[in-house]
């Protein structure tokens, strides 16, 4: 398995249940074909850079799993054929993924070795 990340647009008038009923589908959809969701990050509605079908804006969410290469072709059919759905990408992780120290906590670490080299 090979971890994979995929960035999609929901079109903007999408919200409340039926948004989370769709990021809900998507997510089985992944799941019923073996796949590990790693994380799902929801980054709201934002402005696009261009008009995308007719579309200024839209909601983003961002999914990491891992999942054998032909899950992929099945994942972006659906999304494809999905009016709801105005773009998508799917990345490849060489590396898989990598998550981050949170900010916080690793300021507070680097002040605490400080306190002990005192």
């Amino acid at each position: 398995m090979r971890t994979y990340e995929t960035i999609f647009i929901v079109h903007p008038d999408i919200a409340g249940d039926s948004y989370n009923a769709l990021v809900e589908k998507f997510k089985t959809v992944l799941t019923d074909q073996n796949a590990e969701i790693l994380k799902v990050d929801e980054w709201g509605s934002r402005k696009l850079a261009y008009p995308v079908k007719k579309q200024a804006r839209g909601t983003f969410v961002l999914v990491a799993y891992n999942a054998a290469s032909d899950v992929i072709a099945e994942f972006e059919r659906r999304m494809r054929i999905d009016e709801n759905i105005i773009k998508f990408q799917t990345v490849h992780l060489e590396k898989g993924l990598e998550t981050a120290a949170p900010v916080k906590e690793a300021a507070e670490a680097g002040a605490e070795e400080s306190e002990t080299a005192e």
